[in-house]
């Protein structure tokens, strides 16, 4: 054949296919089948694009504001007096605080502030004024001198403060010189750098993985459960078209046209979204993360990328699915062995979900054997889950079938006999939904590892009464200082000073304080001092509990401010604390802003046992990426589910077309296909999300066990729900129209 004639050929096996996919059977489920999963898979490659323009720009520019050392370059004449500090906001992660001095008129400005603050005057991050606004930001650090610009932050979202003193710093340790920023400026000091997002972020090829494994892989299934729906009629079309002298290519490109349309549209709905994220700023939702879209924009090829790899993917496995023909799974009848093969793997079952769920703790607890029983546990779940599935599957539809005998039920008796003589389909919607709930509950388990000890912190703290704060001044300061602090605390907040032993297993801790504050905290006021052996305000339990070491007993000295500004200031084993005068919690913002005006590098402020949460945040809000993917990874995984389920439902469409005679209507196909459908996707969400759970329960630090949070279990079965009710209604009505097709 002329090379004319073959090009005509294929434009007519791709019209044929085209076809195919508007008229043959199941072609509207095939349809959004496939489109869904060139969406989703686009999707899944365009984050994974955005994830690496993400880090590309947050090293860039963390690269450009980094400061140089004048140590390194004596010669420099301009210089800016530099010190990194910290601050937080409540329950939140810490963020920097810089203080910046300039040395001559010249001196370097860092990347994105544009002109030098006045003395007492400060600069701040976008992120930071809109996440601060309730605690009163915008003046704690000084009067505000304008917002860091976006080329000065990591990303859109970060926290950052750049304060001048109102009393210029002088060039002593731990102040520093620098004479520049970035690579430009010379050998960048990467212990001068601001912020600690460096050491809270997970590396990129971690967050990459976990896009791949929650997102992608599940989008991918959906793709091959999409490009396998209607499978029953193609196969006969395919035999058609072998036993008519066609070729392996001639099938190819009829299955190329039939996906051709439905994946092209998908992929091509992508653009939109993608190129939304290049044109704004967006926030990831529950995770509150910024993304830049100048980042997204500067690497633009790479993000709209993906939906062309997506299609070139997706009609290549559409071409090679087109080669695989029903006539190869061969007609040989089921051995004996095999049958009691699976009854034995059904029976073991059971077994594996308690190796799973119990066998870790016959290892101990510091051993490195219980990760491996439980490795070996959740596998053999896995393995034999499938024949246990179908097992119950089996006797559930006998029961099911007998019912809607005995009771009329038109629906429960077809899903039954159906169900009873092709168990495999409803085993594989119940098991699918449950090893992807069992995945989920494992990865958030595993993550939940390192966010353990913030629940625990959380939990703990949360019994705390938090009315005392601690007054933590950064560096050294004066008495005059203190006295300054004392006199600039806001009406209603009494100071205490808490003084431990010298020796930490000897000596007396000494509560220092005027008579309103010992007062409230149910304490004399004596005229010299009083000794108390038994300590009843649980803040003052709190107080020694969290920042005292030994002690015999508690001593209670009458101080006025200024001799409470001496201890605070020239004792190293002194703590200063506020209290409120009428019992409740002080006013921690303000505190703050006072500090920053009476201390020259301004004071940490925290309840007692604060500062170790705050520590723990960075890994809690890492966890948060792990249950947006995952709770998002389960509902595509159940929707794949669910599609295969409704696919398999429509192959006996034209079966059930008839009963519509017999029963008056339409009603069959709804209760039909919630018993063969909406049913078995439910019933595997409430089992698996149990199951998950437990099996989960293993996974913990020595001495300490971790349980999946059944909100977030909830919250992923809520999504199982909603899957199935969608798959539930779609069946229903595209078995209606087939119904209605066969009457015409």
């Amino acid at each position: 054949m002329s090379g004319a004639g073959q090009g005509q050929l294929s434009r007519r096996l791709l019209s044929m296919g085209y076809g195919a996919g508007r008229r043959s059977e199941a072609a509207g489920t095939r349809f959004v089948a496939l489109a869904l999963a060139a969406f989703t898979v686009a999707l899944c490659l365009g984050f994974l694009a955005i994830v690496h323009a993400a880090y590309t720009g947050k090293e860039m520019r963390r690269e450009a504001r980094t400061p140089v050392w004048q140590a390194d370059q004596p010669s420099a004449k301009h210089a800016t007096l530099w010190l990194v500090g910290s601050d937080a906001l409540k329950d939140r992660r810490r963020f920097s605080v810089v203080h910046i001095t300039p040395v001559t008129a010249k001196s370097p400005l860092p990347p994105g502030v544009d002109r030098w603050p006045g003395p007492g005057e400060a600069v701040l991050s976008p992120g930071l004024l809109k996440a601060g606004a309730a605690e009163g930001i915008v003046s704690r650090y000084g009067k505000l001198a304008g917002t860091i610009g976006q080329e000065g932050l990591e990303d859109p979202g970060e926290w950052l403060a750049y304060v001048r003193p109102a009393q210029d710093m002088k060039h002593q340790a731990p102040i520093e010189p620098v004479i520049g920023f970035g690579p430009r400026a010379g050998e960048p000091a990467e212990g001068l750098q601001p912020g600690s997002a460096r050491d809270d972020d997970k590396p990129e090829w971690m967050f990459q993985a976990l896009i791949g494994g929650l997102l992608l892989v599940p989008s991918v299934v959906l793709m091959f459960v999409a490009l396998h729906t209607g499978a029953h009629g193609r196969d006969r079309r395919g035999a058609l078209v072998e036993a008519l002298g066609g070729r392996r290519r001639h099938r190819a490109l009829i299955a190329l046209g039939e996906a051709m349309r439905p994946v092209t549209l998908g992929a091509l709905a992508s653009i939109p979204l993608l190129t939304a994220a290049m044109l704004v700023d967006v926030k990831v939702p529950y995770v509150g993360y910024l993304i830049s879209s100048a980042d997204l924009r500067r690497h633009g090829w790479w993000v709209l990328l993906p939906p062309a790899v997506t299609v070139a993917v997706a009609l290549g496995l559409a071409a090679i699915s087109g080669q695989i023909s029903s006539c190869a799974r061969g007609t040989r009848p089921r051995s004996a062995s095999a049958s009691r093969r699976r009854r034995g793997l059904a029976a073991l079952c059971p077994l594996a979900i308690l190796l799973a769920a119990r066998g870790p703790e016959l290892a101990g607890e510091n051993t490195q054997y219980r990760i491996w029983i439980s490795w070996i546990g959740v596998a053999a779940v896995v393995l034999t889950l499938p024949s246990a599935v179908a097992a119950i599957v089996t006797k559930l539809a006998q029961f099911l079938e007998r019912v809607g005998r005995q009771r009329g039920w038109a629906g429960a008796l077809i899903a039954g006999r159906r169900a009873s003589y092709y168990p495999g389909a409803t085993a594989r919607l119940v098991t699918g939904v449950i090893v992807a709930l069992i995945v989920f509950a494992q990865a958030i388990a595993w993550q939940g590892i390192f966010g353990t000890y913030n629940a625990q912190l959380q939990k703990l703290l949360a019994t705390t009464n938090r009315s005392v704060a601690e007054i933590g001044p950064k560096g050294a300061v004066s008495v005059q200082d203190a006295a300054t602090y004392l006199q600039l605390l806001p009406e209603g907040n009494v100071p205490v000073v808490l003084t431990r032993p010298e020796k930490s297993s000897t000596g007396p801790i000494t509560i220092s304080g005027a008579c309103p504050a010992l007062t409230s905290l149910g304490l004399p006021c004596p005229r010299t001092q009083a000794r108390i052996d038994r300590i009843l305000d649980r803040r003052v339990q709190q107080l020694i509990r969290w920042d005292t070491e030994g002690g015999t007993y508690l001593k209670v000295v009458r101080a006025d401010h200024t001799e409470l500004a001496k201890r605070a200031a020239l004792s190293k084993n002194s703590t200063l604390s506020v209290v409120r005068a009428n019992g409740s919690a002080p006013d921690v913002p303000a505190l703050k802003e006072a500090a920053y005006r009476a201390f020259p590098r301004g004071a940490q402020v925290r309840f007692p046992g604060e500062e170790w949460l705050t520590n723990t945040i960075p890994d809690r809000d890492q966890g948060r990426w792990v249950r947006l993917f995952g709770v998002a990874g389960v509902g595509v995984l159940a929707l794949a589910i669910g599609l295969s389920g409704t696919a398999e439902f429509l192959r006996q469409g034209r079966a059930l077309a008839p009963l519509t005679v017999l029963t008056g209507g339409y009603r069959v196909f709804r209760s039909s296909a919630a018993w063969a459908v909406a049913a078995p996707l439910m019933v595997a969400g409430l089992a698996g999300g149990v199951i998950a759970a437990w099996v989960a329960r293993p996974v913990s630090r020595p001495g300490v066990t971790y349980f999946v949070p059944m909100d977030l279990m909830a919250a992923a079965v809520a999504v199982v729900f909603v899957a199935s009710i969608v798959m539930w209604l779609w069946a229903a009505g595209i078995a209606g129209k087939i119904a209605r097709n066969w009457q015409a």
